[in-house]
């Protein structure tokens, strides 16, 4: 589903953002990429998404190499994708059947096809009866349901979250958490870049762990034992 081979990313100013990345993500997988900020979680999550491109190495999501990718067939690679962010970044003049459908209709989805799938999404995410309320009438969770709808609304192979619970107390991250592992039950690959050690611990998911531009860890249930109590993967 995502491999990365000897990838390193050196940014204009000459940031080393990553050095030297091995790394297989299997179809069906769920992994969570922690670390310090400036370790690198958030130009991995670009690379991905092919918002950058490696400065050696090579990336290849769902079978797209990400460096030779031709501009033309960028949009079908970003069809594969879900993305999740922080900010939620939904239209608030919409309603959340409205933010929903936009996905759809972003890809030029037909009408029927967005009539079928958007109800089927909001149920997915608990928010069938929230169709017609604006985001603004929304609690935070419930906004993250809605940005989750929105990314599961094409049926994508990938579904990446970028500190999809950075904004929420703990015990709404959970329930989101708990969401995102019903939807790769149901055959999604999810990855999820967080700091929140106390849900990555709960999760007992796949872990991979980021410092200074390098896969200092790659630990398949995400339990941790003494010498990470202080924190520093993740802070």
């Amino acid at each position: 589903m995502v491999e990365f081979r000897n990838v390193m990313k050196r940014y204009p100013n000459g940031t080393v953002a990553l050095r030297d990345i091995n790394l297989k993500i299997r179809k069906g997988e769920f992994v969570f990429v922690i670390g310090p900020s400036g370790s690198g979680k958030s130009t991995l999550i670009k690379l991905i998404m092919k918002e950058e491109d490696p400065t050696e190495g090579e990336v290849i999501v769902n079978g797209y190499n990400i460096s030779t990718l031709p501009r033309n067939k960028i949009p079908y690679l970003r069809r594969s994708l879900g993305i999740v962010f922080q900010d939620f970044r939904l239209l608030q003049h919409k309603t959340v059947y409205e933010n929903v459908a936009f996905a759809m209709q972003i890809v030029e989805a037909t009408p029927k096809e967005i009539r079928r799938q958007v109800p089927m999404a909001l149920a997915l995410v608990g928010l069938s009866k929230k169709a017609d309320v604006y985001p603004d009438q929304l609690s935070g969770g419930e906004q993250q349901r809605v940005a989750l709808a929105r990314a599961l609304v094409n049926n994508p192979s990938l579904l990446i979250a970028d500190e999809p619970t950075g904004n929420l107390d703990p015990e709404i991250s959970l329930e989101i958490m708990k969401l995102l592992s019903e939807i790769n039950q149901r055959g999604t690959t999810v990855i999820v870049a967080t700091h929140e050690k106390s849900i990555v611990d709960a999760m007992k998911k796949r872990v991979v762990a980021l410092d200074r531009g390098q896969i200092v860890r790659d630990q398949e249930k995400g339990i941790y034992g003494d010498e990470d109590k202080d924190n520093k993967i993740y802070s």
